[in-house]
Order: structure tokens, then C-alpha cells, then sequence
């Protein structure tokens, strides 16, 4: 097992002392994470208005969940990325079919989808880093219930939103959502 950086030792802290309502414990988690998801979020959504809009979802999702947080599934920090990154991906996904309805030509889609596309230059080590992330979150959804898996299959990989999986699932939005 990796061990924990007193950094990561105090966020799982903070995260319990949130899932009990302290609201000091989740200023502190805010000062600390905000710089770095807003950096995310700016990356991805490239507008400073979106990017405190997802921010700002992402922290309310942060108290509403912490509860739910699992320390033995990833770190503070990483789910925050990933809570992060979710958000961007739904708001992307939100331009991405408004500029649709306006534009409607295909060649003005092609030219939408490369801007709305958050891409980075990595280096050989962040993909090889990638590559082992990815095979361990492929190992740890082998193991969940079918339900969970198929939900956050079509999340992740079918690139579907919450509302458009609870549709194709016949399932209630909060019921997907849990499970994802």
C-alpha cells in the first residue's frame, strides 16, 4: 500500500468533519483546493464564467457527498478532479448542443468540436502514469455491482449526462446519480 502524505491524511480529516456539517473544515478545503479545480476547470471550459459556475457545482456536490467519499478509492484531491473534470464534461456537452441548434451545419460542428476539445501536451511520464491509473480503474470497476458499472459505463464511455442515462435506464435521476 502507498502511504499518505500528511497532506492527504488531513484532507480524509477534513472530508469526515464536512460529512458531519462543519462548515470551518470545508473553508479549509476550499482555500486549499480551489486554485488548482479552478486551473481545471479554466483549461477545459476556457471561460473564466464557466469555470466559477463548475467550481462552484463541484464544492456544493463536495458538501452534499462527503459522506459518500471513499478514501479507499482514490484520494481527496483526486475525487475533487474528478468531480471537477465531470462538471466540465457536462458543460461542454451543454455548449457543445446549444451551438448545434444555432450553427447546424457540419462543418461549423467540426470547427465547434475542436474548440470545445480541452486538449494538453503530455510528457512520457504523465502518460505512462495515465495508462497505470487506467488500468487500476478498470480493475476496481470490474468489481462493482452490475448496476454501478453500467451507469458509470455509459457516464464515462458513452459520454451520456446523468438525465440522459436516468432516460435510457428507465431509472430515477437521484438513483443514477447515487450510483455513479
Amino acid at each position: 500500500m502507498v502511504e499518505e502524505t500528511p497532506q492527504q491524511i488531513a484532507d480524509r480529516e477534513m472530508i469526515l468533519r464536512i460529512g458531519r456539517g462543519d462548515q470551518t473544515a470545508f473553508s479549509e478545503l476550499y482555500d486549499r483546493l480551489s486554485g488548482p479545480l479552478y486551473s481545471l476547470a479554466l483549461r477545459m471550459l476556457g471561460d473564466a464564467s464557466d469555470a466559477q459556475d463548475a467550481l462552484q457545482e463541484v464544492f456544493l456536490q463536495i458538501w452534499s457527498r462527503a459522506r459518500t467519499y471513499d478514501p479507499e478509492k482514490s484520494s481527496v484531491f483526486s475525487w475533487a478532479v474528478l468531480l471537477t473534470r465531470s462538471r466540465g464534461i457536462d458543460r461542454l456537452r451543454a455548449r457543445d448542443r446549444r451551438l448545434r441548434v444555432v450553427v447546424g451545419s457540419t462543418a461549423d460542428e467540426t470547427k465547434l468540436a475542436e474548440a470545445t476539445n480541452a486538449s494538453t501536451a503530455e510528457s512520457a511520464a504523465d502518460t505512462v502514469d495515465r495508462n497505470d491509473e487506467a488500468a487500476h480503474v478498470r480493475s476496481l470497476l470490474n468489481n462493482l455491482p452490475p448496476e454501478q458499472r453500467q451507469a458509470i459505463d455509459l457516464a464515462f464511455f458513452g459520454h451520456l449526462t446523468h438525465h440522459e442515462i436516468a432516460a435510457q435506464l428507465g431509472q430515477p435521476l437521484g438513483t443514477i446519480q447515487a450510483r455513479i
